[in-house]
């Protein structure tokens, strides 16, 4: 399949006009947009310029709200909890997120819950914001099923991504940002995309057959990380992002894929001031020094370097701000075609 090279602020110019004329705020659109070019940039194309026509498809049916209009349930001072009423997941994010560092900024520890929110992108993207602020980001989703529970076969349980960005000194910030599925669903719409199979350990087919079909595998169910631990961490940060929330949980989540239905998704962002655990510059040096030590080991056969999380996507992102984004041609079409129905201009 052909793929077709874009500088990053014409896609986002692209999202955000595509937003603004379905009703979304110019600011919000263009954090939206923003959020998606950098999953691309990062090399995580399921989550980029891919979910536009998701989240434009949502917002036609009105199951999304363009204008996000959050109201507090709860503010105990470190810990605030947010009804986000079917706002746009990374305009809640975005504002959460700087709720809690505001909260750490009081306490040393702020969090914010969000419930009846949508998809947000990658929440790699929200963490290492705050860590770059100073802070240790730490946030954690639910989202609609994609797995069986552990020794279970119906699909009962989300991927429920979680990521943890600490900043770092010469390094750079330190971010974890992974789903409890072997692979985020995303990573599936994108082998279709592509027109490319999956390896054969990431899904199972209806029947519970090892499948490489993209499309049986969405039928289907994802593998968890680790067997049953990666199933009993899901379920804990549904508790956690859904329950504790009074967002929706289980199969109460309804996806972006979906183009009807309150997502009823729960987020919780938790900020810790860094420098209130001990100098920031003090921290950033036992940081260097954890991840030379980490990483100047002997290597496996085969290895020829040692990462530490979020390497790939810090190089990934300087790789695409010199060189531009490869969008695949079916990507490219479905933009076209969204941009055609709403009167604008095509990405090409």
């Amino acid at each position: 399949m052909t793929t077709q090279l874009f500088s990053p602020q014409l896609l986002i110019d692209f999202a955000t006009k595509v937003l603004i004329s379905l009703g979304v705020p110019t600011d919000d659109a263009t954090l939206v947009g923003t959020s998606l070019v950098r999953a691309d940039m990062g090399g995580h194309e399921s989550h980029g310029m891919l979910r536009l026509p998701w989240y434009s498809a949502r917002l036609k049916s009105g199951a999304m709200t363009p204008h996000t209009d959050p109201v507090d349930v709860t503010d105990s001072g470190a810990l605030s909890i947010v009804d986000g009423r079917d706002g746009i997941g990374q305009v809640l994010v975005s504002r959460a997120s700087m709720r809690a560092m505001q909260n750490a900024d009081r306490f040393g520890i702020g969090a914010v819950g969000i419930r009846n929110s949508n998809h947000f992108g990658t929440a790699g993207y929200w963490t290492r914001s705050m860590s770059e602020r100073g802070y240790v980001g730490i946030l954690l989703t639910n989202s609609s099923p994609a797995m069986a529970p552990w020794g279970g076969v119906n699909k009962t349980v989300g991927s429920n991504p979680w990521s943890i960005a600490v900043p770092g000194g010469r390094h750079g910030s330190v971010v974890l940002d992974i789903s409890n599925s072997k692979v985020a669903r995303g990573k599936i719409y994108a082998a279709i995309q592509n027109g490319t199979d999956i390896p054969g350990d990431w899904a199972l087919d209806l029947n519970g057959r090892v499948t490489t079909d993209p499309h049986a595998a969405l039928k289907g169910t994802l593998q968890p990380i680790g067997e049953h631990k990666g199933y009993g961490i899901s379920l804990m940060i549904d508790l956690l992002a859904g329950v504790l929330t009074g967002s929706g949980y289980a199969d109460q989540v309804v996806g972006p894929y979906s183009e009807e239905g309150s997502s009823r998704c729960g987020h919780l962002i938790i900020a810790i001031k860094a420098d209130a655990c001990m100098p920031l510059d003090e921290l950033r040096a036992r940081v260097n020094n954890l991840v030379d030590s980490t990483t100047s080991g002997p290597l496996a056969e085969g290895s020829t370097r040692i990462l530490v999380p979020g390497d790939r996507e810090s190089e990934n992102l300087k790789h695409a701000k010199a060189e531009g984004i490869l969008l695949p041609e079916r990507t490219i079409n479905d933009l076209n075609r969204l941009a055609d129905s709403l009167k604008v201009d095509a990405i090409l």
